[in-house]
């Protein structure tokens, strides 16, 4: 993540973090950390077909065309070998396959990336040159660099950027995060290595990536009319319905699942399909530690933060429900809670010791017995934060780190700045960073077809994010949706003109797969050609009990979004850059 309170030069492609508050660079007070960087003599630079709350914050914004990314990046790394601006850093000992990389680099020029992301070339060298020159500089791409038909080789080129200029591994670059409480667990061991593909969905053969299928597939496994079709479905905290691609066509897919369970606050456009719900403790009613985001902060923390209420009456914890679903699910219905959760931490332990600083030096029956036999998240917190990189080790180190330590912080504990922590972070097979992995590099011939393709005529749409919106969770709250409409198709002013559209005007919105009826907003806040609109609205379906919500209900922007349009090698579903004809009315 991006050592950004000791940067001096931060490239921003298709991220906004003003709005999302950093996400996965999570840093509370981002904004006031980007104006400090500015400050002390640093240089921000935004590339986004909008232009954001951060761009505007920014020195410097270009617009781009949807789906340039990786063209625009790559046109990058080819001025830094063009120009013998490489400069390895820390990161030289455990490189692989560099020459690979600088041959491939040979034939995305600026000029040939111009064309098709829509910064001139010597813009493109430029820019590349001054991030080579900042003697602290990050690349950091989010969902807009994600979402998107080159997603993944869009965040390789952001990768080999960083690398390749001295900046991974390297205070005020990109650091890796130590987290308290660590996951690392759960991923494959070095000797195992990243598998994909093991198994291919059915319908369409999309690869299984990291243990899931892409949610492409979502609907086609339902609807098929194989004997081993997706016939039941858990729905935890998701609303697919309004948030993923193909919105009807998943709406009308969960009509035909033999039975539905779904954790949620609300009857929304996705539970309301449901056949149980499951109502979940509300965030003051249970205790929290934050486990996954604390893998992508800028400071080293550990915080407990305790329930502040009870628990309504007839509720329990959901971790509790999620137990209850569990165990029946595994065949062990008739034992108690207790048992089932003391089975589970059972074989955590021996997975979590081997991976710890501690391997070796403890035994699982010692742990078992130290943990104690109350079951819930907080033996698994004191687990991973014993052995972890700053744990107590069960009694090894006499000031290391304990939940019990952790919870009488009340503000929370500060470890430590993020450091380096080459070689240790690296966990391939061949303990080198390997740069041109066969996988992305199949993908770039699916690219240069597209760069030589050229533009297309028309209009490509795009999402955006709101800090009151959080997707679709906030919208039920009374304070977060007063105010103007949110929900607006934004227009550049020339393409409006075409058109014959003014603010407040109503337009069709027409994709491959559907129509929508929207409210135009002209704006210069979006490049020309390019329409944005919000996701996570439309809540006026039959069924939905979001009384709030309803009363503006905006449009499913899901709608028109294509579900055969996937970024190849990662299977993600791409909505940005969606090829659509507007229409006034």
């Amino acid at each position: 993540v991006p050592d950004i309170d000791r940067c001096a030069h931060l490239l921003i492609i298709g991220a906004n973090p003003l709005a999302s508050n950093g996400s996965l660079m999570t840093a509370p007070g981002i904004k006031k950390r980007m104006q400090a960087l500015q400050e002390r003599g640093g240089k921000v630079i935004v590339i986004d077909p909008r232009r954001t709350e951060t761009a505007d914050l920014a020195d410097e914004h270009h617009f781009i065309r949807p789906g340039g990314d990786a063209a625009f990046l790559l046109g990058l790394l080819h001025t830094l070998f063009n120009e013998n601006l490489i400069d390895l850093g820390p990161a030289e000992a455990h490189l692989k396959d560099l020459g690979e990389v600088r041959e491939l680099s040979r034939r995305y020029t600026p000029e040939r990336a111009a064309g098709i992301c829509g910064i001139q070339g010597d813009e493109i060298r430029r820019i590349a040159r001054e991030f080579a020159a900042a003697d602290r500089a990050v690349a950091y791409g989010r969902m807009g660099a994600s979402v998107q038909a080159f997603g993944t080789l869009a965040h390789w080129a952001i990768d080999l950027i960083n690398i390749l200029t001295g900046n991974l591994d390297r205070k005020g670059g990109v650091l890796f995060p130590k987290p308290a409480a660590s996951l690392s667990f759960a991923g494959p061991s070095a000797d195992q290595g990243l598998q994909f593909g093991r198994i291919k969905t059915p319908v369409s053969g999309y690869d299984e990536i990291l243990g899931e299928w892409p949610v492409a597939a979502f609907a086609e496994e339902i609807e098929s009319e194989r004997e081993d079709r997706i016939r039941a479905l858990a729905i935890i905290a998701g609303n697919p319905v309004a948030s993923a691609p193909n919105s009807a066509r998943i709406a009308a897919a969960m009509d035909r699942l033999e039975f539905i369970v779904a954790f949620d606050y609300y009857i929304n456009e996705t539970t309301r399909h449901a056949d149980l719900i499951l109502p979940p403790t509300s965030p003051l009613e249970h205790d929290t530690y934050d486990l996954a985001l604390m893998h992508f902060a800028v400071e080293n923390i550990a915080k407990w933060s305790p329930a502040a209420v009870d628990c309504e009456a007839g509720m329990q914890p959901i971790w509790k429900t999620l137990l209850g679903l569990g165990k029946r699910m595994m065949g062990l219905g008739a034992l108690p809670d207790e048992q089932v959760d003391s089975l589970v931490v059972g074989q955590l332990i021996p997975r979590v010791l081997d991976r710890s600083p501690f391997a070796g030096k403890l035994e699982a029956d010692a742990i078992t017995t130290a943990l104690g036999e109350t079951p819930g998240p907080a033996r698994l917190i004191d687990l991973l934060l014993r052995l972890g990189s700053y744990g107590d080790g069960f009694g090894i180190i006499e000031d290391g780190l304990t939940l019990e330590k952790v919870k009488a912080s009340v503000h929370g504990l500060e470890i430590g700045r993020l450091g380096p922590s080459l070689p240790q972070s690296l966990h391939t097979k061949s303990g080198k960073i390997e740069l041109a992995p066969d996988r992305i590099l199949q993908d770039l011939s699916r690219l240069d077809a597209f760069i030589d393709a050229g533009p297309e005529e028309g209009l490509s749409l795009i999402g955006r994010r709101s800090m009151r919106s959080m997707n679709s969770w906030l919208h039920n709250l009374p304070s977060m949706i007063k105010g103007k409409n949110r929900c607006t198709l934004q227009i550049h002013p020339r393409d409006a003109e075409k058109r014959g559209l003014s603010t407040g005007d109503q337009a069709r919105l027409t994709s491959r797969i559907h129509s929508i009826q929207v409210p135009v907003e002209v704006t210069d806040k979006v490049a020309e050609g390019v329409v944005s609109l919000p996701h996570g609205w439309g809540h006026d379906l039959p069924g939905t009990r979001l009384s709030v919500a309803r009363s503006k209900p905006g449009v499913n922007a899901n709608l028109v979004v294509d579900d055969s349009l996937v970024d190849a090698p990662s299977g993600t579903s791409v909505l940005n850059g969606i090829p659509v004809k507007l229409t006034a009315l």
